[in-house]
Parts: structure tokens; sequence; C-alpha cells
């Protein structure tokens, strides 16, 4: 296949040797507390760190789909390396990991840049980035096979926000997708500054609220590197039918290193109907 995107980050943010990688999930999942919804879920909020610091968190969220089938995921990360206008799609070939690769779902990145001009081919900002990378081997493990539509936010800002959840909408108007926005919360602070910082972002992921989640990052008033895919993951998942919301797990890097001087804040949501 033409057109792979390497895994950048395997050995390194999470295991290499695709057994432990496989072993290691299979234990987090062990850990969630069984939750039953009774509805289908269309949308998942998951942090981004090292599995270490956020694989448990993440958890929370893909034990909700495993064993679940969709026509495709849409995955969301903001771009931590590269600057540039819009959101880049990589629009065909496939990513790996230690699991295998998981093919672009190249008919559905078409229809989303036909769909919105700020949906653009840039793969520069793929290239290094692991804020998408870093939520595959979970996918893989809870989906098994599955196809994808990778994209990194250049801009996250509102416009953008609500420019590109309009695109996936149209686009999943006919399709059972999941969108799955991945983020961190705040960054460096101590333990009571990141939980005050990480509780604002909380309850507009408990409530829903994209334009509150938005209008609060931008008066500094709490903190996410993915902020703007998590408010397209609430407002798409909205779009698609979503009408109820559960914030699933909050956490924080100190809870796992003892160190609560410098901490970044991790949490998992879901997004169903």
């Amino acid at each position: 296949m033409d057109n792979v995107r390497k895994s950048v980050i395997a050995g390194s943010w999470y295991p290499g040797d695709p057994s432990v990688l496989r072993r290691d999930i299979a234990g987090y999942f062990r850990k969630v507390p069984d939750r039953n919804l009774s509805g289908e879920v269309v949308g998942l909020i998951a942090p981004h760190a090292g599995y270490i610091y956020s694989g448990q968190v993440a958890a929370f969220a893909y034990q909700l789909v495993r064993g679940k089938k969709y026509d495709a995921v849409v995955l969301i990360g903001p771009s931590h390396r590269v600057a540039f206008s819009g959101v880049s799609v990589w629009g065909g070939g496939a990513f790996e990991t230690p699991l295998g690769r998981v093919p672009v779902h190249e008919k559905l990145a078409e229809e989303m840049k036909r769909a919105s001009g700020i949906v653009v081919d840039f793969p520069a900002a793929h290239a290094r980035e692991h804020s998408l990378e870093i939520q595959l081997p979970f996918l893989q493990v809870a989906l098994g096979d599955f196809s994808f539509v990778p994209l990194v936010m250049g801009d996250q800002n509102a416009a953008t926000c609500r420019d590109l959840a309009k695109a996936i909408v149209q686009a999943g108007k006919n399709r059972r997708l999941l969108i799955v926005a991945s983020s961190d919360l705040s960054h460096f602070h101590e333990d009571i500054k990141a939980r005050a910082l990480d509780g604002v972002a909380l309850r507009h992921l408990q409530d829903s609220d994209a334009e509150g989640l938005l209008e609060n990052l931008a008066r500094d008033r709490t903190e996410a590197c993915g902020g703007g895919p998590m408010a397209v993951a609430i407002l798409a998942a909205g779009g698609l039918g979503a009408s109820h919301s559960l914030v699933l797990k909050y956490t924080h890097s100190g809870e796992v290193t003892g160190d609560c001087q410098s901490v970044v804040g991790y949490a998992s949501a879901v997004y169903y109907k």
C-alpha cells in the first residue's frame, strides 16, 4: 500500500511490541467498571499522553465501543508541532502501529474536503503528530478492523470548529460514524489550580456545551491542547443525533507520578443517542 504513515511514538509513548501493547490495553480495560449505556455511542473524548499517564483514562472511553461496528471513525486532534491554517486530512493510504495498518476511508475524506474549504491536504501536519496515533491502538483492540479519517486542526477557533463539525455531519448523515476527539486538559499547574481549570472544561463536556467550552478557552478560564477537537466532537455528535453526554473519568499526571506541583489533566467523555 502506498502512502503509509509509519508510527513515530511506538516504543516510547506506548509499547512497541504488539503482544505487550495488547496486554497493556487489555489490562486497562479490565480496570474499567462495567457501564451499560442505553444508546449508541457517537462521540468519544480521550487523552493523548503516554499510556502510563493517561491510558487508564482513555480505556474508560474505548471500553464503551468494544466489539461495536462503525462505517468509519473520524479522529480529530490538535497540531502540536506544525503551524498551519485550517484542518489537515490524511486523505489516503493508512496509518501503521505495531498492531497493523488502519486504512483511511478515502471516500469519506474526499467528501469532507468537498464539504468544507478548511479541510486540506497538508501531510506535514501528520508527520510527527502524536495526538492521533496514540488513539489508534485502543481503537484497534476495541473495534478490530475499521477505517478512519485522520484530521489535525491547525486552527482551533470557534469558526473553524463549527465549519469542521458541519462537514463531518454532512458527510456522515447516511453513515454510522464514531467521532473521537484527542485532547489533554490543563498543563503544568499545581494540583489545586489544575483541578479548578479542568473543572470548568469538565462541566462543559458533561453538558455537551461546545460554545461555552470555546468561550472559556478563549478567555483562559480553562485549558486544553485539544479544545477545538473536543468542541468539534460535541457539535458533530449532536448533529448526528447524540442527545446524552457523560464525563467518564478525570485525573491528572500527579496521581501517577506523585508530583502534584506541575501536572497535566486528563479526561474521557462519551456522547450517545
